[in-house]
């Protein structure tokens, strides 16, 4: 077991915090109510999605999130109070139940650890109603984990939520605290037996290309008229096993392959997962500093550092491309603007992944104290990069084109602490896990110029990377 750089030599003992819990019990005696506590303890390293495999029920939702560029990773096991939601104000009504809940909340131990204090997991779908009523999650999730297991620059801290009233017996609660702290420090890194074996597919639902090539040519047809100027148009790929994919495997590949996307997979409770390994953040905000990604215009990796770096000028140079990049950027920048942010644009580079490279303009902004981060998330969701601009005539072309629900793809996905701080990311190059069956998602960025075949190739090289990880 590897012990935590972090740990200091005093820890919280735990009279410390059966006092804190007797203190608060009292008050709750007094005032005849119920009060959620967060207490949160420096623990020894231990990989996060080890904990998550070991503790995740498959009727209780969960929710992983990592990117092994930045060292962080962050699990949230079952739920001490949930909030799952369809309907146009769903952005609205999270924030409210987030903002009620912390009034609530009493915190105690670590909370200068990174991760430490309550976090509250929200997953969103991409249109605010699902059309397809089968679709296994509802169009807002939002919850406070039972337990939270995390790990930033090598330092380690588990949090506890929990639920106390005038009947909780203190000593088991502890107790059970103890034993779970014990169970998590016996745990060994998580690892696959074999690196990037695909599942045995029984069978492959190879997309249908021909249907998204005429999708893609009869929206060329909406941009000449100037109808629109873009449109994200998104295909699947359906796959079944021989036997159930085995989600944390499947995870463990997609972080090695892709060490600096953001690896993502949520729960809903009733045995369906969805995950994926997305390039792109939406929004991260600490201490009040907003970070943005414009992320739009693509092109493959080279199999040779010379067709690599040809690829990379010939998309810094693309008009096609270029003017793809700055419907976001300008997308972007505006909806700030209209919520009283000051958007500061930083120079263009590439963001460049294992199979694919980007263009990508950093957009920072301070955040004022009253504007709360899903204020946020609501005025961006969806960018330009997944959607389309005019945004609400492509969000039209998008349901008319895709004959399968999005859910949660291309959607928001993250957490947001008591301090206003959040880190989203857009759930793209992502899959829905339903034991033996998986559905695979992938779009491309629809303009003036593209070409329906390259449209298409761009599409299937985005799930062939995803699906190599599936096992």
């Amino acid at each position: 077991m590897t012990v935590s750089p972090c740990r200091r030599n005093s820890f919280v003992e735990y009279k410390d915090i059966y006092k804190f819990l007797l203190n608060v019990q009292e008050n709750c005696l007094k005032n005849d109510c119920r009060q959620i506590v967060s207490i949160s303890l420096e623990i020894d390293w231990v990989d996060p999605l080890a904990v998550l495999d070991k503790l995740a029920q498959e009727n209780a939702i969960n929710f992983y999130f990592e990117n092994r560029g930045k060292g962080e990773a962050i699990a949230g096991i079952d739920a001490v109070t949930k909030l799952q939601i369809n309907g146009q104000e769903r952005f609205l009504k999270a924030e409210y139940f987030i903002k009620t809940n912390l009034k609530n909340i009493i915190s105690f131990g670590s909370t200068n650890q990174a991760f430490a204090g309550p976090h509250f997991f929200c997953y969103f779908s991409f249109f605010s109603e699902n059309t397809q009523i089968e679709y296994p999650f509802p169009s807002a999730t939002v919850f406070l984990p039972r337990w939270q297991i995390s790990v930033k620059n090598q330092c380690c801290t588990l949090v506890m939520n929990t639920v106390i009233n005038s009947s909780v017996n203190i000593q088991i609660l502890l107790q059970n605290l103890r034993n779970k702290i014990e169970f998590i420090n016996s745990l060994e890194p998580y690892s696959s037996n074999v690196d990037y074996l695909p599942a045995n597919l029984s069978k492959k639902f190879v997309a249908n290309g021909q249907r998204y090539k005429s999708s893609v040519a009869s929206a060329l047809k909406k941009i000449e008229t100037n109808e629109l100027s873009k449109v994200v148009l998104a295909d699947i790929l359906d796959v079944k096993s021989n036997q159930h994919f085995n989600l944390f495997q499947s995870l463990n590949n997609l972080r090695k392959i892709h060490p600096n996307c953001y690896v993502f997979s949520t729960s809903n409770g009733k045995g369906q997962n969805f995950i994926g390994a997305s390039p792109e953040r939406l929004i991260t905000i600490h201490n009040q500093q907003l970070i943005t990604d414009a992320l739009a215009g693509s092109a493959p990796r080279g199999k040779t550092p010379a067709e690599d770096a040809a690829n990379a000028n010939r998309l810094l140079n693309s008009e096609k491309e270029r003017h793809e990049h700055l419907l976001v950027m300008d997308f972007i920048t505006q909806r700030l603007t209209q919520l009283g942010l000051l958007p500061q644009v930083l120079p263009p580079r590439l963001r460049q992944l294992s199979n694919i490279q980007h263009l990508w303009t950093p957009i920072n902004a301070i955040v004022p104290a009253n504007v709360h981060p899903l204020k946020i998330v609501a005025q961006l969701h969806p960018t330009p990069a997944v959607a389309g601009a005019a945004r609400d005539v492509a969000c039209e072309e998008i349901r008319r084109y895709e004959p399968f629900e999005r859910g949660l793809y291309a959607a928001p996905l993250g957490w947001i602490d008591s301090q206003g701080n959040c880190e989203f990311i857009v759930g793209i190059r992502s899959a829905l896990i339903d034991g033996d069956r998986a559905r695979l998602y992938a779009g491309a960025g629809i303009v003036a110029g593209s070409d329906p075949e390259r449209e298409f190739a761009e599409v299937q090289l985005k799930l062939q990377a995803l699906l190599k990880a599936l096992i």
